[in-house]
């Protein structure tokens, strides 16, 4: 059992030139959590996963993963997956599913080396963990959007983290598809105890996944489980627009 939560923010702000965007933002997930981070475009969201990551320090208050900051994690950074919104490089970039995975294995100190026996074997494992195996070998850039999405997935879990933030996962896919990976994920959470923090712009699709749902626009505005947020009056103000039609849809 770990002895502090897997993510804690208090009482911080981001201020990036003269626009806060980030204001007295105060969350915990507790470890085994799946939550969902919403609120509308420009609401910080994106901002608040590049702060976890360790990739922007707040101008004040304190972040901690793992009881830790997130610039002074040292070897616990491997702890944290991160699947990006996009991929990091061209998706027409001449690479094997197997490559793209076992790229998620380096760290800044390993960059530039060859991949490793071990390393490819884990890229194996991982890329059987997301049903795609039997397509190892074949260009990610040939492969559909839902396929490269769990790719990708497969390459957060390389390093066998115990927190997986998601940003924008399901961006640009079908509805099916969104569900065929959000199942997958929920299944992956669950079977291997992770914490998972998923950014989205989906407020139906992250509620059927999500046991919790965390509203921003700048300050947090509301908490809870994803029915009572979808619900409140709250989120109307948030969004700065009516959402009452989704309501509806989520108790379907």
């Amino acid at each position: 059992m770990l002895s502090s939560p897997v993510v804690e923010t208090i009482n911080m702000n981001v201020i990036l030139g003269k626009h806060r965007v980030l204001e007295d933002i105060n969350l915990v997930i507790e470890s085994g959590e799946m939550v969902g981070i919403i609120g509308p475009n420009g609401a910080g969201k994106t901002t608040l996963m590049r702060v976890l990551l360790g990739l922007l320090k707040p101008t004040s208050g304190q972040v901690k993963l793992f009881g830790a900051s997130p610039d002074r994690m040292g070897k616990k950074r491997d702890r944290v997956g991160y699947m990006p919104q996009s991929p990091v490089f061209s998706r027409h970039f001449p690479l094997s599913c197997l490559d793209v995975v076992t790229m998620g294995s380096f760290t800044a100190t390993s960059l530039g080396r060859l991949f490793t026996g071990q390393m490819r074997e884990k890229a194996l494992r991982c890329l059987e963990m997301v049903g795609l195996l039997p397509l190892k070998n074949k260009p990610f850039a040939e492969l559909s959007g839902g396929q490269q999405q769990r790719v990708l997935l497969a390459r957060a879990l390389v390093k066998d983290p115990l927190l997986l933030l998601l940003d924008e996962p399901n961006a640009g896919l079908d509805l099916p598809t969104q569900n065929h990976f959000f199942a997958l994920l929920k299944e992956l959470q669950s079977r291997y105890g992770l914490t998972v923090v998923i950014v989205s712009h989906d407020l139906v699709m992250i509620s059927r996944y999500a046991g919790r749902l965390i509203c921003i626009n700048r300050t947090m505005h509301l908490h809870g489980e994803p029915l009572d947020v979808l619900q409140s009056s709250d989120l109307g103000k948030a969004y700065r627009c009516e959402l009452d039609f989704l309501c509806g849809k989520v108790g379907v």
